[in-house]
């Protein structure tokens, strides 16, 4: 049986270690840069040893993976959600998802910096995992669109699916663009990123329906 400490058994306890590391990584890779950052910088922050970090992470590239994966899991939860509430028709819903997910993505600046301003050239696994997001975010499109659409004979969905990829590509690549001179605290920028990422939705799904 194991020990309890501070009401916590040993896989709580790894599992509180484990969010204080990708805690203190999110702040000092938002402010230093992934190659400015060392795991030795990563423990200080997070007040845990270095001895912690390697029970629970083989490297910095595999912290970096981790708090990707969670920022991505946390994004996806959040529009997956705004999604099961939706009500009316596409034209209604398409900009408010649209905003919960640039919300979601720039209410935190850190989170920001640490997906779109760093992740792209890190290493392969790291490119692995962010296009494992882009075909989460393409399947989340094709299954918004079936909703509104109907079913789609099989031919059809795999070009709706190579659609979906091109857009969420298109999509992410906007706000790359838009994070190289924005400021985050300035509302007015971030919606004006709704709104050009809401036209350039409207615009591929115009192509896709007729």
């Amino acid at each position: 049986m194991s020990r309890t400490i501070r009401g916590l058994d040993a896989d709580q306890r790894r599992a509180e270690r484990r969010e204080q590391l990708l805690d203190a990584a999110l702040k000092l890779f938002a402010a230093e840069g992934y190659l400015g950052t060392s795991i030795e910088q990563i423990c200080s922050t997070a007040f845990i040893g270095t001895k912690s970090f390697y029970e629970l992470f083989a490297s910095r590239e595999e912290c970096y993976l981790a708090l990707l994966q969670r920022t991505s899991e946390r994004l996806e939860e959040q529009v997956a959600g705004a999604a099961a509430q939706a009500t009316g028709n596409e034209r209604q819903e398409a900009p408010r998802l649209l905003a919960t997910f640039v919300h979601a993505l720039v209410d935190d600046p850190r989170i920001t910096k640490v997906t779109f301003g760093m992740a792209s050239g890190i290493s392969a696994a790291v490119e692995r995992q962010r296009r494992t997001n882009r075909r989460w975010a393409a399947g989340f499109l094709v299954q918004l669109w079936d909703r509104y659409d109907g079913p789609q004979p099989e031919e059809q969905r795999a070009v709706r699916h190579s659609v979906a990829i091109g857009l969420v590509g298109g999509m992410f690549d906007l706000i790359s663009d838009w994070l190289l001179e924005a400021n985050l605290s300035d509302q007015d920028q971030i919606e004006a990123l709704v709104d050009d990422l809401t036209t350039f939705y409207i615009t591929v799904r115009r192509g896709l329906v007729r």
